[in-house]
């Protein structure tokens, strides 16, 4: 008993009096806690500076306000979105992307669950055969998807995310994406039931690299029948959205090789959703600030006969 009542007693790791009340511990934990959420703080928002050259540091990390997380509610409606994210190491675009877009949804009361297609073999980024790849690996609890670049956000809450019925619904149109303003751009966020995604024959396979899927995706959708919907009464012009890529940062690989020049123009009558070449590696559910997503490993494979390109020679 004698030796119990020393243990309790005594010295808290060597820092705290023999006598401490619950209140004073309370105290010294939030004096040792402070400094270090200030410095968290301050380095995402890139007040702290790194030693060395400006231009050898990364971009300021943006710190998103979240609220307390939304879980789905069944009385939503019956319709369920996949959000399919075509992903290669940026990260920290992610890391704002996920928690961002699940409080944006949910507090529209839309279904969803977020996919990562983390593309993890050593060919080019292949944007289109990774969203072929979310589509058949989302599941058949989810009705409807939406292609979704990581780096842009949704600002404007009066953005329909509801099931597109009537057809393909572009979300991130010509006239408020802030970037791109072409009549057949269809890219950015697009919305589409799984049926017509189907009808479609999902996206071509042939495009590795950066750029010129979409527009190839767009004569799809004309080949389908499909009417390609946009929004309107959105006041908000190119301050609908935030894109948070940084092209300083983040380079994109637009290379053209050899024939890609020349095929980059075509329409794949072949390929599509129904032969994308594909190993999933890993699949694990995560949460990021309590937003819950699944993050796909993914293999793609490549007929070098086919399409060279899909490595550098």
């Amino acid at each position: 008993m004698e030796t119990r009542v020393r243990t309790r007693s005594g010295l808290f790791l060597g820092i705290l009096p023999r006598k401490c009340s619950i209140f004073k511990l309370f105290v010294v934990c939030l004096f040792l806690g402070f400094p270090s959420m200030l410095w968290l703080q301050l380095s995402c928002t890139g007040v702290v500076q790194k030693e060395g050259p400006k231009e050898d540091l990364p971009p300021p990390k943006s710190c998103p306000q979240v609220s307390k997380t939304t879980h789905e509610d069944p009385s939503w409606g019956r319709h369920r979105l996949a959000v399919l994210i075509p992903f290669r190491e940026r990260f920290e675009e992610l890391m704002s992307f996920v928690p961002y877009m699940h409080q944006y949804l949910s507090q529209k009361k839309i279904r969803h669950h977020i996919f990562v297609i983390n593309q993890v073999d050593h060919f080019r980024f292949n944007r289109a055969s990774l969203i072929n790849v979310g589509f058949q690996e989302s599941g058949n609890d989810t009705d409807y998807i939406a292609m979704h670049d990581v780096d842009l956000l949704p600002l404007n809450p009066d953005l329909d995310y509801g099931f597109p019925e009537k057809g393909p619904f572009h979300v991130a149109s010509p006239e408020l994406h802030p970037l791109y303003h072409y009549k057949t751009y269809v890219g950015g966020i697009l919305l589409l039931t799984k049926q017509h995604y189907e009808m479609c024959n999902g996206m071509s396979n042939r495009f590795w690299g950066w750029g010129r899927e979409d527009d190839e995706f767009y004569r799809r959708i004309k080949g389908a029948g499909l009417q390609l919907l946009r929004p309107t009464g959105i006041s908000t012009g190119y301050q609908t959205f935030r894109h948070i890529h940084d092209p300083a940062w983040r380079k994109r690989d637009q290379k053209r090789i050899a024939a890609q020049k020349q095929e980059q123009f075509k329409v794949d009558h072949e390929g599509g959703l129904h032969n994308v070449k594909y190993h999933v590696d890993s699949r694990s559910e995560i949460t990021m600030d309590g937003a819950p997503c699944t993050v796909l490993n993914v293999l793609l494979e490549c007929d070098l006969d086919k399409t060279p390109w899909c490595v550098f020679s």
